[in-house]
């Protein structure tokens, strides 16, 4: 794996930073690769109960696709007609943001400054998103003559309502922090030097929480979302079966007989 994406795996927390905070964080080919890589690995991996998406520096989260590489492969695709630069939505994004957002487990974004484009959707795959203060976001694809990728046509509708998706698409621009939590992007919003101890509170308390709770709880919000309620109401049921057998609520339901606090295994 490039060292353009770190990757980390400790008591059932997976810690993925996108690693190029002198470029921002932008994505170049190294760099999606190794997200994916790292996005594939967290998800599919037993061991691993919470998943960690954050970024180094100060200034961004991810800024999207690294325009500089970018303008190099047009030219070549310009040249050969391979038309082949534009394969990145099918190679790369589409796969990251199916490994974040179908995950059997819970996944926190740490948001530490600018996320844009494909950054931007990055965060909207995960569960749970934390905010510094002074982050920004912003969709950026009509800015650049493009449409919407990285699951953000579908995911940012659903949070915010397809108007003000709408608005923020076609007219891109900065979104604060303050602006992300009020239109309901951000969940929570801490101070940036706080950011980084506060998410990884969040992601612990995760990592050590009902494994196979969590995995139903996401996979009934987003099947309700796209099902009628009868249709929901039965996914519920099988759904509720599955946790109601997992060793967790057992002990769950013992520790709250006994007044103690549970501690999960995860399955």
């Amino acid at each position: 794996m490039a060292d353009t994406v770190l990757y980390e795996v400790s008591d059932g927390l997976a810690t993925i930073t996108l690693n190029r905070p002198e470029a921002m964080n932008a994505l170049n080919i190294a760099t999606k690769t190794a997200l994916r890589e790292a996005a594939e690995s967290a998800a599919g991996d037993t061991a691993v109960r919470a998943i960690l998406l954050t970024a180094a520096g100060d200034r961004a989260f991810c800024v999207g696709q690294d325009l500089k590489e970018h303008i190099g492969l047009l030219a070549g695709d310009r040249e050969t007609g391979a038309g082949r630069t534009m394969s990145t939505v099918k190679e790369h994004y589409n796969p990251i943001v199916r490994a974040l957002a179908g995950a059997p487990k819970p996944v926190v974004a740490a948001v530490n400054g600018v996320a844009a484009g494909a950054g931007f959707g990055f965060a909207l795959a995960a569960d749970y998103r934390l905010v510094a203060d002074t982050a920004k976001f912003n969709t950026s694809f009509a800015g650049v003559a493009l449409t919407a990728d990285s699951g953000i046509s579908w995911t940012l509708p659903r949070v915010i309502g397809p108007g003000r998706a709408a608005d923020l698409l076609l007219f891109p621009r900065s979104i604060s922090a303050q602006d992300a939590l009020e239109l309901g992007i951000a969940n929570r919003v801490v101070p940036a030097g706080e950011l980084r101890a506060e998410a990884a509170k969040v992601a612990r308390t995760l990592a050590e929480g009902p494994t196979v709770a969590y995995a139903a709880i996401k996979e009934a919000v987003a099947y309700g979302l796209t099902h009628s309620l009868e249709e929901t109401l039965e996914k519920e049921d099988e759904l509720q079966t599955r946790a109601g057998r997992s060793e967790d609520h057992h002990i769950a339901v013992q520790a709250f007989v006994d007044k103690e606090k549970p501690k999960y295994l995860g399955r």
